[in-house]
């Protein structure tokens, strides 16, 4: 008897489900029994031996002095989400407004895409302590030296334009104000973090159709346009894939991690430690969860 033909989306979800195998695999034989470790360590007191370790269940007691009992936590918990919840739109916003910019056609353009990308290269082995030497990292030590942790003056550096004043004046609502002026106070952050996501915002833009734009022209649509009706609705999906890698990266290295590791590895507590880290993997499972839920209603698809 002869075999029934499979489908287009059958023969779609087998490549897909292909292209998965790898970390299908990596996850089953590198990071399955580390996590079910970790659940168990976070209901346990961990002592080691001669022996090895030894286990004493204290049920969720490393929760509770995480959420209760530890001073620094929940305090770098929230400074960390707000941080995100600050960044990750100013981050969206910059890269797709540089990729726009480096889309166009002009004298070196390579150049200029190799320039935005560097960030990605200076955050990267070595070169992490060669940025921290830079400049900007010196204007910021200089605040903190000063008692001004949030960086806010940097010693009159970016507060001179007198931005917030200026807004002020002219009637803007006071909150627009602040985040405003708190998107150029963190300018040098959000330039180094939006390194990948202009080359991810360059490569949609690079596949729109040249032929949608000619016939938006023969239409008489201006640019402005254009933009909004052609270019913003076909990188939807991208903003998407960005805003989950910027949340993402945003949660991979700060205090919150910082403090986690030397739990770990200083104090050697693993039990709270990994009641920590489960805290924090809940939260930023509950912010992706979220935030896919209510981009992903608003992104179009072109078949």
């Amino acid at each position: 008897m002869r075999r029934a033909r499979s489908s287009f989306q059958q023969r779609k979800a087998r490549t897909g489900l292909l292209f998965l195998t790898p970390w299908i695999l990596g996850f089953i034989f590198f990071f399955l029994v580390p996590i079910a470790n970790s659940i168990r360590y976070s209901f346990n007191d961990l002592k080691a031996s001669d022996n090895g370790y030894a286990l004493t269940f204290e049920g969720w007691s490393n929760y509770s002095q995480a959420l209760y009992v530890d001073a620094n936590f929940v305090r770098n918990l929230t400074t960390v989400v707000t941080n995100m919840v600050v960044n990750v739109p100013l981050i969206i916003i910059f890269s797709l407004f540089i990729a726009v910019l480096l889309n166009q056609k002009f004298f070196g353009r390579s150049f200029t895409r190799a320039i935005f990308f560097l960030p990605v290269i200076l955050a990267s082995g070595i070169m992490v302590s060669i940025n921290n030497a830079g400049f900007m990292q010196q204007i910021m030590n200089a605040n903190l030296a000063s008692g001004d942790p949030s960086g806010a003056s940097v010693n009159g550096f970016l507060q001179s334009i007198e931005l917030r004043g200026m807004l002020l004046d002219i009637g803007v609502n006071e909150s627009i104000v602040n985040y405003l002026t708190g998107a150029v106070d963190r300018i040098y952050e959000i330039i180094s973090q939006s390194g990948v996501q202009i080359i991810i915002f360059l490569a949609g833009l690079q596949s729109i159709s040249p032929s949608l734009y000619e016939a938006s022209r023969i239409e008489g649509a201006t640019g402005y346009e254009a933009f909004w009706k052609i270019t913003f609705p076909m990188v939807s999906p991208l903003i998407l894939t960005n805003l989950v890698y910027s949340i993402i990266d945003s949660f991979l290295n700060n205090k919150v991690t910082q403090q986690i590791n030397s739990i770990a590895f200083q104090t050697l507590d693993f039990g709270l430690s990994s009641a920590m880290a489960w805290i924090y993997f809940s939260i930023i499972a509950a912010i992706l969860a979220i935030s896919v839920f209510l981009v992903s209603r608003r992104v179009f698809y072109h078949d």
